[in-house]
This record gives structure tokens, sequence and C-alpha cells, in this order.
């Protein structure tokens, strides 16, 4: 079985990568995991097209190694359980990016954690995960957190 993992630095990606070592047998299942870094969105002012200043190469820059990092960290815990893995820290919009993925490595389950969000926040800042399940070209986990605190 082919599994994408989507995570950011959350205790909801924490909880998918729990449940993805509880539920699958690793002499059985390869795992991509995937992270994406959100363009940096601003308002429209002529003197922030493309290309950007300087601040901004550096913000990109230094998310894209935090993201390597965290994808590298998550690599080595699924590895110590048995996984074979892979891992991809991509630019993109996240909702997007994962359906796209998915589709290009033919994943057979993508496992994500779901924030909750409600109300103004899911309207204001979208629901990943509801557009991952809605797009997917496979079948979609989604993992709550505990609302213990880990």
């Amino acid at each position: 079985m082919k599994i994408l993992l989507a995570i950011d630095d959350s205790k909801f990606s924490k909880a998918a990568v729990r449940m993805l070592i509880m539920q699958n047998r690793p002499d059985k299942t390869s795992v991509r995991i995937l992270h994406v870094v959100e363009p940096i969105e601003t308002p429209y002012y002529p003197e922030l097209a493309p290309p950007y200043p300087k601040s901004f190469d550096d913000i990109k820059k230094k998310r894209m190694k935090e993201g390597r990092k965290l994808a590298a960290s998550v690599a080595e815990t699924l590895r110590a359980a048995g996984f074979t893995v892979q891992t991809s820290v991509l630019q993109g919009h996240a909702r997007i990016m994962v359906v796209d993925v998915a589709a290009k490595w033919h994943a057979n389950l993508i496992m994500m954690g779901s924030h909750g969000r409600k109300g103004l926040e899911r309207l204001l800042l979208g629901s990943v995960s509801e557009h991952v399940v809605r797009h997917a070209p496979c079948s979609v986990q989604i993992v709550r957190a505990s609302k213990r605190k880990d």
C-alpha cells in the first residue's frame, strides 16, 4: 500500500503519524511524507509584484528549510517503526498539492490531520482536508487529535 502522509507542524499531524503507525504494517506499506510551504500572501501593491523583495526570498528559504527539517524528523520516526519512507517538501497551496502529488504518485491512501476549524475561521482560512476529500484520486483518512495536550 502507498500512503501519502500530508503534514504540517501541528498536533494534528502528529496524531496522523501515530495513527499511520498503529494501523499499518511496515512490511506492506510505503509512505511518502508531503509538507507544503504555502505562498506568502500579500495585499496587492505593484511594488510587491514578482520579483519580490529580498526579504521575501529569505522568508521562503527559511520556511523551506524548516519544512525539510520537519519532514526529516517524521521520516526518522516512521523509519524507526520499520516503514519505507520518501519525503517531499514543495511550494504551493496545500489543498491542491496534496491532491496532485497523490495522483502522480498513485497513492492508495492519503492520511492527514484535521485542524477542525469551524465558523468564520473555516470560512476565512478554508479547509484543506475538506478539499482533499472532495478531489482526491484515492481514499482519504482524516485524523483528529485527541483533546488531551500532547
